[in-house]
């Protein structure tokens, strides 16, 4: 039976999901049930795919509700007629079932799966269930390796004819941008490394939130490309572009559950390596008990699987897994982040010299990774780059190819917030940094939305402070947000302070 129904606009977002809704009862009399996937129909080849949801008062029997993601996007008026028929089960949704019951899954069924996430075949709820279904049974490597290649193969690639290093940090401790200070250094000794870097999932930011204080991070890949061929370099969001775009549909589904599961993660920072051609990749990869990773033991577990299925793709991966009791750098959150970046660069006298020395650390190694000094012999190197200025000339260049404003000082980019500073109760010694602590004081603060929110860290583990001492500094856009971060603070210690 051919189903036909008059197109009723909706003031309605999904987000990006499209959704139409039918009257219920006609619903049921088609045996068509909330969260079914319909193909809507008109001319004579426009089609898509739509999740259904059913309603007694926004739509009239005969007529189908078009969230705007459809009707903007096709151009379809009220009054247009569609036709609707139902889709029939796709073998990923058998895939996803195999997956839930513990199941391996070859090549074709995580493939049917992928490009059905990335097509918009399989809605929100199915992508939850695939999500989901990795916490009952962990991946094999093989499984690891195809879930990798197919979100690889379903989106674009950058092909650049230049051997392309990276560098890329798991995340789970608040600071810690090494990236934005490796990139750089890297860069200035005239190598490749393409950086595309994610936002926030349920930290209170990103690499790409704190780069989108200094310079644009949103980049169609024509201009990524121009800019890696003009300076050989880039720090850019990753989902601006449609490098593995099964993976950020993943991300959004995974934000709201705070779902980051450990072989999720290795496939979605080696989809991305492998759509942009990477051939060595450092990690780091800090663990500690407020940290995302919690222990060494799982820590060297994650690593194995990082080299490992690298290799089947002839990257060859280093994996750094340093311990993390602390925030890395002062600044947590994009403005205060970005700021410690610029002072590490520019040499400023109040840089964090933790954030400084990891980062000369790491782009030590990388560079012994790619093999262009011997071992030993990398830290000295990166050194001289930050030290003479030359990585912060090369960070120039980045800004302003981006669309930036080269010029920024260090202590400009957290002009403007409002903040409250935080003071110690008794005198001791700091015994611990809660780093979850940390982060939900941010998020309350703004962070990563309200760029200007985020903590100022004055202590560090180890030191002793005496009483009234100003341990940190809060910072937020609105006296609203400031309050919040305020309660948050109260509520549980960002500080502890013993004997």
């Amino acid at each position: 039976m051919r189903l036909f129904y008059k197109c009723k606009k909706l003031d309605f977002s999904s987000g990006g999901e499209s959704i139409v809704v039918l009257r219920e009862q006609e619903a049921e009399n088609q045996g068509i049930n909330p969260g079914d996937r319909v193909v809507l129909k008109w001319s004579k080849n426009k089609t898509i795919i739509a999740t259904v949801e059913v309603s007694d008062n926004k739509v009239d029997y005969g007529e189908v509700g078009l969230f705007e993601e459809i009707w903007k996007k096709n151009q379809i008026d009220s009054e247009d007629i569609v036709e609707i028929m139902f889709y029939s089960r796709p073998e990923s949704i058998k895939a996803i079932n195999k997956k839930m019951l513990g199941k391996k899954l070859n090549y074709e069924e995580i493939y049917s799966i992928i490009s059905d996430i990335s097509t918009g075949k399989l809605g929100t709820i199915e992508t939850t269930y695939y999500v989901a279904s990795s916490f009952i049974k962990p991946y094999s490597l093989d499984e690891l390796y195809f879930v990798t290649k197919s979100m690889a193969e379903c989106g674009e690639k950058l092909n650049l004819k230049e051997r392309v290093v990276d560098k890329h940090s798991i995340g789970g401790v608040p600071g810690n941008r090494t990236t934005m200070i490796v990139v750089p250094i890297i860069a200035s000794l005239g190598l490749s490394i393409p950086k595309t870097s994610s936002r926030a999932i349920t930290s209170p930011s990103g690499t790409a939130d704190t780069m989108e204080v200094l310079a644009p991070v949103d980049l169609p890949v024509a201009k990524i490309k121009k800019i890696i061929g003009q300076i050989g370099a880039c720090i850019v969001w990753g989902g601006a572009v449609s490098m593995a775009p099964a993976d950020d549909i993943i991300i959004k589904v995974s934000k709201p559950l705070s779902l980051e599961p450990y072989d999720k993660m290795i496939i979605s920072i080696l989809a991305k390596k492998v759509a942009m051609g990477v051939d060595f990749l450092m990690i780091d990869l800090p663990y500690g008990p407020t940290a995302k990773v919690h222990s060494l033991k799982t820590a060297k577990q994650i690593a194995k699987k990082f080299v490992a299925v690298g290799k089947r793709f002839k990257i060859k991966v280093a994996v750094e897994m340093i311990e993390a009791k602390q925030p890395v750098g002062a600044g947590v959150g994009p403005a205060l982040e970005a700021r410690d970046v610029l002072r590490v660069l520019q040499q400023h006298k109040l840089r964090p010299k933790d954030l400084e020395k990891k980062s000369i650390y790491l782009a030590g190694k990388l560079l012994e990774l790619k093999g262009f000094c011997p071992k030993g012999k990398g830290q000295k190197i990166a050194e001289k780059q930050l030290k003479s200025l030359a990585a912060w000339q090369k960070m120039q260049e980045i800004i302003k190819a981006q669309g930036g404003n080269p010029r920024i000082k260090a202590d400009e980019v957290a002009l403007g917030a409002l903040n409250y500073e935080m003071h110690a109760k008794k005198a001791g010694r700091v015994v611990a940094i809660d780093n979850k602590v940390i982060e939900e004081v941010c998020v309350n603060l703004g962070a990563p939305r309200e760029k200007l929110a985020g903590i100022h860290m004055h202590c560090r583990v180890g030191d002793q402070v005496t009483k009234g001492q100003k341990l940190y500094t809060l910072y937020a856009q609105t006296d609203g947000r400031l309050q919040l971060g305020l309660i948050a603070a109260r509520n549980k210690a960002v500080v502890r302070i013993g004997r």
